[in-house]
């Protein structure tokens, strides 16, 4: 069996003999250009060097006897003397670097002749001898022997001259052929190389392929596929285990489908005997199993999709709770209303996340409860029909006390003394303290029945800041506190109503400035917070404690030891509910000893 490593092994031992053979051939044509190039430096050209010399002192010796003769002087013995030793040394290079056939036989003719040259030179250059002689000798005998040996230095340096040109062209011939034979190695070594290519296709990159089709279709819950065995390599071995470890899966889907069948019809049965409404809810928002009240009360079934239903802020919450991993319930006033038997009943709806899976540590649904909160609706409008008439009740004695008050302190029915006088300023205090606790819970009450009528309009935040503190500006200034405002650029609109937004001022502005001291500052800012725009009232009061902060907007709560300062606590819940019922939010910010920042927050777009 040949295996996957011996194949890949196989296709590369080939390219890698055919990158040995490129190798050694261009360094065995390298070194043969490299000879031939030597041959043509060191040879040849020494040969075409030593010719030239020959002639040129040839010339110079021969330009000394005529200008001797044009000068009807001596020649200059001493310069010919030069030159000769100069052709002497180029003829010994010349002879000791034959290297042409016919070469030795010329150069060897060159010295008889220049020998001779020699003895009829001395002659021609005796001055003893009469000039007539001298230049009859020059032109019958010294000429055509200087004539014979510059033509043979000649003809030496055409030979070796042409014998470089044919180095030259055999090297030229030769790095063409190299040129050729790499180029043709490199062409076979891409041909296997493609072949190798192609084979590793075959070998290994379609069967993987294969694998990795068949991967995804037992992904997708085909567990009945089987894979050919199309070799016994590796692949093939790889092939039977997919094969085994699909009808493994097989085996245990099956086994696992029957366990959570069997699961969920306990499960239905157990969920049938519980009163509560119940459903359990995978994680695409569909019921799995639910309560027999469930389904009969809120058209809970199984297979039933949430987002169908009536209440489509149910499919918010149960994404929420799963993005978040927590129990997400749903607001106070988001409530379901229901007739059974004829009875009145209010569920509030809980959905709380599935424990996910230890190895994959994912929600695999959630849980779906409806709390009964009828009874604690009931009393909360019995609460709200206490209030009601315990307020109205208390308001008309209430203005009659307030009224004779009034007439005693104008002393219209008489004079009072001093201590009479106290008496009844402090009466006159707590009755409008107590007038206000009653317009608080009555305006308190009307809200959270949804009785206050509001008026959405689109409104500048520069128009709500400035209505909401001119009231105030009087009062603190007699107190000593500086009132700030500071207002981002371009602010956009928001949709409030006007009537509501200054009742949330005269809460915040009346508790900054009472609990400022003089020489504090109110600073109120209005700024774009993502698409809203937030309203803050800043002071520099003692501030509120961390433990305190969080009940701040609770009804009747009181931070200790601001009793004497504060009202019933109402206050604060009352801008609570009015912001809530615009659609905003409220909240607060706080450190003891710097003062507090209670801020509301309104959308810039229409809801």
């Amino acid at each position: 069996m040949i295996g996957i490593r011996q194949k890949i092994l196989l296709g590369f031992s080939g390219l890698l003999v055919i990158i040995a053979v490129i190798g050694l051939l261009t360094l065995d044509q390298i070194d043969h250009l490299g000879n031939a190039i030597d041959i043509i430096l060191k040879e040849n050209y020494r040969s075409v060097i030593a010719s030239q010399k020959m002639k040129e002192a040839l010339e110079k010796i021969d330009n000394d006897i005529l200008n001797a003769f044009a000068g009807k002087q001596q020649p200059d013995t001493e310069d010919i003397g030069q030159n000769e030793q100069k052709f002497r040394d180029a003829l010994k290079l010349e002879l000791g670097n034959i290297t042409l056939p016919g070469e030795g036989e010329k150069a060897t003719r060159v010295a008889q002749l220049f020998d001779s040259y020699v003895k009829i030179l001395h002659q021609v250059s005796d001055s003893s001898i009469p000039v007539q002689t001298r230049w009859s000798s020059y032109n019958s005998t010294l000429l055509p022997l200087l004539s014979e040996i510059k033509a043979l230095a000649q003809q030496i340096l055409d030979m070796n001259q042409a014998n470089m040109n044919d180095a030259n062209n055999a090297a030229r011939r030769m790095s063409n052929s190299a040129h050729n034979s790499i180029l043709a190695a490199i062409l076979a070594c891409a041909l296997i190389s493609v072949l190798f290519s192609f084979q590793s296709r075959r070998w290994i990159l379609q069967p993987i392929r294969k694998l990795i089709a068949s991967a995804n279709e037992i992904k997708n819950g085909h567990f009945e596929l089987v894979i050919e065995k199309e070799s016994n390599d590796e692949i093939g071995l790889l092939s039977e285990a997919f094969n085994d470890m699909a009808q493994t899966l097989r085996q245990v889907k099956k086994n696992d489908d029957e366990t959570l069948q069997r699961t969920r019809l306990a499960t239905q049965e157990v969920m049938n005997l519980l009163p509560t409404p119940i459903a359990i809810i995978d994680t695409e928002g569909i019921v799995t199993v639910s309560t027999l009240s469930a389904d009969k009360f809120f058209g809970l079934r199984p297979d039933k999709k949430v987002s169908t239903l009536d209440y489509p802020w149910l499919s918010d919450m149960i994404s929420r709770s799963i993005s978040e991993g927590r129990t997400v319930e749903a607001e106070e006033k988001r409530y379901i209303q229901c007739f059974i038997n004829n009875q009145e009943y209010f569920y509030q709806p809980v959905v709380a996340p599935v424990p996910p899976f230890q190895k994959t540590g994912k929600i695999i649904g959630t849980l779906l409860l409806f709390k009964d909160i009828t009874q604690a609706h009931e009393q909360k409008e019995l609460k709200r029909s206490v209030v009601s008439t315990v307020s109205h009740q208390l308001r008309t004695p209430l203005t009659s006390l307030r009224m004779s008050i009034h007439l005693l302190l104008e002393e219209k029915i008489g004079s009072l003394n001093e201590k009479q006088n106290e008496l009844l300023v402090a009466a006159r205090e707590d009755s409008e303290r107590l007038t206000g606790i009653l317009d608080d819970l009555l305006d308190l009450n009307r809200i959270e029945s949804g009785k206050d009528r509001l008026n959405i309009l689109a409104l500048q935040p520069a128009t709500i800041i400035k209505k909401g503190i001119e009231p105030f500006l009087l009062d603190a200034r007699d107190k000593g506190v500086s009132i700030v405002t500071d207002l981002a650029d371009s602010l956009p609109d928001v949709h409030a109503d006007m009537a509501s937004m200054q009742h949330i001022f005269a809460n915040l502005m009346t508790n900054a400035i009472r609990f400022t001291p003089p020489g504090g500052t109110i600073t109120v800012r209005a700024f774009p917070e993502n698409s809203a725009v937030r309203f803050s009232v800043e002071d520099t009061g003692a501030g509120i404690a961390p433990e305190h902060l969080q009940h701040i907007f609770e009804q009747f709560y009181q931070v200790p030891g601001q009793q004497s300062k504060s009202g019933a606590g109402l206050g604060l819940a009352i801008v609570k509910e009015m912001i809530e019922a615009q659609g905003g939010t409220a909240g607060a910010a706080s450190t003891p000893g710097k003062g507090s920042e209670f801020y509301i927050e309104l959308s810039s777009r229409k809801t």
